[in-house]
């Protein structure tokens, strides 16, 4: 899906317009070389759909025509998961921006340059991004919550948890208790 680093750029800046045009508030995101993780909130029903096709629309013939080829990106449709329990949602923002670091391109999360993850635990500011209510609980300063999310992103998710999580992924719906982490 992407090549370089104006085939990220480029995908961001249609993400960022097709969301406010949709009415789909991103969260959380991490674009990998083959795949994107989103995680946000539709202000109605046909807001993710809307978006996620608009993306398509904008952002496949682009790609194309830079590298002069055709057809589909992507082997399938996209697949939206529903993170049904409110206390399971920071685990998912943690699956999201770690998963540079668990697919091995990075070691540490703050040194991916697609990721959500600069604006949340270092305080980088990003324009896509707008703040959940979970994260924002996380401090009383910005300086705090980044603070926390750090500590939050330094403990891995254990596997077996992984494993469930991407099983709920594929089947649609997130499903199982989160782990949770003490922050001081």
């Amino acid at each position: 899906m992407f090549k370089t680093p104006t085939d990220y750029r480029v995908f961001l800046s249609i993400l960022r317009l097709e969301s406010e045009r949709n009415g789909f508030k991103v969260h959380a995101y991490a674009l990998m070389r083959n795949h994107i993780h989103v995680l946000g909130t539709p202000e109605a029903k046909h807001s993710m759909p809307s978006m996620m096709q608009a993306l398509g629309r904008r952002y496949v013939p682009f790609f194309n025509c830079r590298y002069k080829r055709t057809g589909p990106l992507c082997e399938s449709r996209y697949k939206p998961s529903l993170v049904h329990d409110e206390r399971y949602w920071l685990t998912c923002m943690r699956y999201v921006e770690l998963n540079p670091v668990r697919a091995g391109i990075v070691e540490a999360p703050g040194t991916y340059r697609w990721s959500s993850y600069l604006h949340h635990g270092l305080g980088t500011h990003d324009d896509l991004v707008a703040e959940h209510p979970l994260y924002l609980g996380l401090g009383t300063s910005p300086e705090a919550r980044q603070q926390a999310w750090r500590e939050i992103c330094g403990h891995q998710i254990p596997e077996n948890e992984l494993d469930k999580l991407r099983q709920a992924l594929k089947s649609g719906i997130i499903i199982g208790e989160p782990s949770y982490v003490e922050v001081d």
